[in-house]
């Protein structure tokens, strides 16, 4: 896994201001184009648990600015991570602090998880749900592959 921080894009700067104002975060932004159409999935994430009433107000709010982009023929779907979302980059492990994460280790081939404490430019901190075990740090060059955990 790598950290790749965001590139400036103007789409997702701009829908990320529309979300925060909705007390939400935009961790993913996705836009297909097909041959007459364009495809948008939105990923959004807020404390607690992200309902389908949630994705309703966002998908309400940032229609307008969608319109302005892409006046033909677009079809938007938001959603929540989900519960065993596999994270594509190390960057969006800050919206998730504070929750279960699982990262496969290649050091040694099997699965480490814990509540995900602290996420940086070079890896994550992780404090296993075993009593008096310290917080351990992974760095990102030995994680394979890492998802959202909510056992």
């Amino acid at each position: 896994m790598r950290f790749i921080p965001r590139e400036s894009d103007p789409l997702f700067d701009s829908l990320k201001e529309v979300v925060n104002g909705l007390d939400m975060s935009l961790v993913d932004l996705v836009v297909s184009r097909h041959k007459t159409s364009v495809q948008i999935h939105a990923t959004i994430d807020k404390k607690g648990t992200v309902s389908v009433d949630d994705c309703s107000r966002v998908h309400r709010a940032i229609i307008p600015r969608l319109d302005l982009v892409f006046p033909n023929d677009y079809s938007l779907e938001v959603s929540s991570p989900g519960i065993d979302r596999n994270i594509k980059n190390g960057a969006e492990l800050v919206h998730y602090l504070g929750r279960g994460i699982r990262c496969y280790r290649s050091d040694v081939s099997d699965w480490t998880s814990g509540v995900l404490l602290a996420a940086d430019e070079e890896g994550v901190v992780i404090a296993k749900n075993d009593d008096g075990v310290e917080p351990q740090r992974i760095s990102y060059d030995i994680i394979a592959k890492a998802k959202l955990d909510y056992s």
